[in-house]
């Protein structure tokens, strides 16, 4: 039961939302002096408005016994209209959310969870965010700071902090044991959630009983989000040195990996004046032109005829913002010709994974742009041209490979028992369409994942997201909850396999909840393709990656009032019509294609790399060893 103190209590935290939300934030509150810089508070309030501090207005939630204080007064700061809480059904997919919210909009939130399973789920959601160097808080409720017992649902364990030690392997994590740590806490969060090379998601673990504890908070001592200076090299040598290394080689590539987003002019500039053919990676599409006749597309284990031939034959890398995933570089051997290396990046061990490498950290835009002028001054793309005549050679074949594939008439399918559009036929078509409403795509794990960044063609950053950090199932679909958040929504699509939309498929419920205007393709093969793609090629045998269990979507997602459902059809016409009912519905629609799986090659795209994973182990380590770089 309520008490007089409490609502006095209740009263104040009112105030402060409502003088924070007429102020247009927490610092210029304080400016104004409606709120006081001096406050007695709970640790609860002091978070919530030292996130706002920083700019957090957003929590992606699902509260339980470990967070009723902190949804207490978000509640209230929610009535004032300072901050907004989505609430969820899965705690994965509001970590995926969360993230695509960073990723797509710039926006930073939090995700919040009570204790034990659900921060174990969000936990699990939260790789994703780690893998891509996406910035989002996670705060969860923790096991209580006295010792008196085992708290519901926290590890069964008698040892102490065990959640903290656990967060701390995967990012910046941080135990509110003692309340006035707070300050503390959010500084350490400001840089590891805003860091401009090494972004990640920070933890902030609330014990149960630290939630309501009082503390007296300075709230002009709270950090707020740091403004950070773009680096580059105080001096030219380094770069003189790459310029005179580039002037010189015959054959060049660029592997553009996923730092370069956003980078888009830098990276034309410096690919112009190198004479450099770039090699994208799968989280890179869109940082040059499709069309631009140095972009040989993706390279690396999946990769494509032309991106793969320029990874293998370059005498010289200009490796930028990479972190040699192995499925970019091939595990290590992507580079059989290279003798030397010049390497753009942020982070120390990331520009310096190769040998013989000159490596230019800091600012990826501002280091590239000062290379770019030194290359033209040096007229260094000069002694290229047979080079890029080569290339261009092998995007011809790449480009008349995929559209046999492209044109690929429907194929009859084992499964289905009828012929049906092949993959790469129908998520090029949706790719189009994407592109004719100017929507932004989301591609989930498995074999859309593989086949999308090899078809997509883009031509800025930003209109494509392929998670390929984590390759998480389910976060394509859960992404377009960023949406229902964002300031200034974009109409957004998820191409999903049959097999990743069932990892999350709550958030039909949630998407209508909140509103969200978008699409879902489901692209239905009834087997995890990518594996029993890579299990044909290694053992010549399929093995438990598909069932017997038809399941019709359109009926499944139909189930759930305001998503429109449409079936994609068995061929092209069909499924344009289909996409376009979905487009025109305001809300969320689905659309459920079968897809072709079998032997016909026209079926994928076919890999063109190599990768250190089963039976091929032996041969790539025994390249890699003798690999000079």
């Amino acid at each position: 039961m309520l008490t007089r103190s409490d609502n006095d209590n209740d009263r104040q935290v009112r105030a402060r939302a409502r003088a924070v939300r007429d102020a247009g934030g927490l610092a210029q509150a304080l400016a104004k002096g409606s709120v006081q810089r001096l406050i007695e508070t709970t640790l609860s309030e002091a978070l919530v408005l030292g996130l706002l501090k920083q700019g957090v207005r957003k929590y992606f939630a699902i509260f339980g016994h470990g967070s009723t204080d902190l949804g207490n007064v978000l509640r209230i700061y929610e009535e004032e209209g300072a901050t907004r809480t989505i609430n969820c059904r899965n705690e994965v997919e509001m970590a995926h959310a969360a993230t695509a919210l960073r990723w797509q909009y710039g926006e930073v939130s939090a995700v919040i969870t009570s204790i034990g399973p659900g921060a174990m789920q969000a936990f699990a959601g939260s790789l994703a965010s780690a893998s891509n160097g996406v910035g989002v808080y996670h705060i969860y409720g923790d096991e209580t700071t006295f010792g008196e017992g085992y708290n519901m649902q926290q590890v069964p364990k008698e040892e102490q902090g065990a959640f903290g030690r656990m967060t701390a392997i995967l990012g910046g994590s941080y135990v509110l044991h003692t309340p006035e740590a707070i300050r503390d806490a959010l500084r350490r969060g400001a840089l590891a959630v805003n860091h401009p090379y090494k972004a990640g998601p920070f933890f902030l673990l609330l014990p149960l009983n630290t939630q309501p504890a009082r503390l007296t908070v300075n709230l002009a001592g709270l950090p707020e989000r740091p403004a950070l200076s773009k680096m580059a090299p105080a001096d030219d040598a380094a770069l003189d040195q790459a310029a005179a290394m580039i002037a010189k080689a015959s054959s060049i590539v660029i592997k553009a990996g996923g730092g370069t987003r956003g980078h888009d002019a830098a990276l034309r500039h410096l690919a112009e004046a190198s004479g450099a053919a770039v090699a994208l990676s799968p989280g890179s599409t869109g940082v040059l032109p499709d069309a631009h006749e140095q972009n040989m597309h993706v390279g690396g284990s999946k990769g494509s005829i032309s991106g793969n031939f320029a990874m293998a034959e370059a005498e010289l890398l200009i490796a930028i913002g990479s972190r040699a995933v192995c499925q970019a570089d091939c595990s290590g051997i992507g580079y059989k010709k290279a003798k030397a290396v010049i390497n753009i990046n942020g982070d120390l061990s990331d520009a310096l994974h190769y040998n013989n490498t000159v490596a230019l950290t800091g600012d990826i835009g501002v280091i590239a742009e000062r290379l770019a002028a030194k290359c033209a001054a040096l007229k260094a793309a000069s002694n290229k041209s047979a080079w890029l005549k080569a290339c261009a050679a092998k995007k011809a074949e790449w480009a008349a490979f995929k559209r046999t594939r492209f044109d690929c008439p429907p194929l009859q399918d084992e499964v289905w028992g009828r012929p049906v559009l092949a993959q790469p036929a129908a998520i090029k078509i949706v790719a189009d369409f994407a592109k004719s409403v100017d929507a932004a795509k989301f591609f989930d794990a498995g074999d859309v994942q593989a086949n999308g960044f090899q078809i997509v063609e883009d031509d800025r950053t930003g209109d494509t997201y392929t998670e390929t950090g984590a390759s998480y199932m389910g976060f394509a679909v859960s992404a377009l909850l960023a949406s229902a958040a964002a300031d200034a929504p974009r109409y957004s699509i998820a191409f999903t396999g049959d097999g990743s939309f069932m990892m999350n498929p709550q958030v039909l419920i949630d998407a209508v909840e909140h509103k969200v205007r978008g699409m879902i393709v489901i692209f239905d093969n009834r087997r995890m393709a990518a594996i029993t793609g890579l299990q044909l090629a290694q053992y010549g045998i399929e093995f438990k990656t598909n069932d017997r269990v038809a399941v019709d979507y359109r009926v499944l997602a139909s189930a759930v009032s305001g998503v429109h459902a449409v079936f994609g059809g068995d061929d092209a016409a069909t499924l344009r019509a289909a996409l376009t009912s979905a487009h025109a519905h305001d809300g969320l629609s689905v659309v459920h294609v079968p897809v072709y799986s079998g032997a016909d090659e026209r079926g994928g795209l076919g890999a063109f790399g190599q990768w250190n994973v089963g039976n091929w182990c032996e041969d790539v380590q025994d390249a890699w060893i003798k690999q000079d770089l």
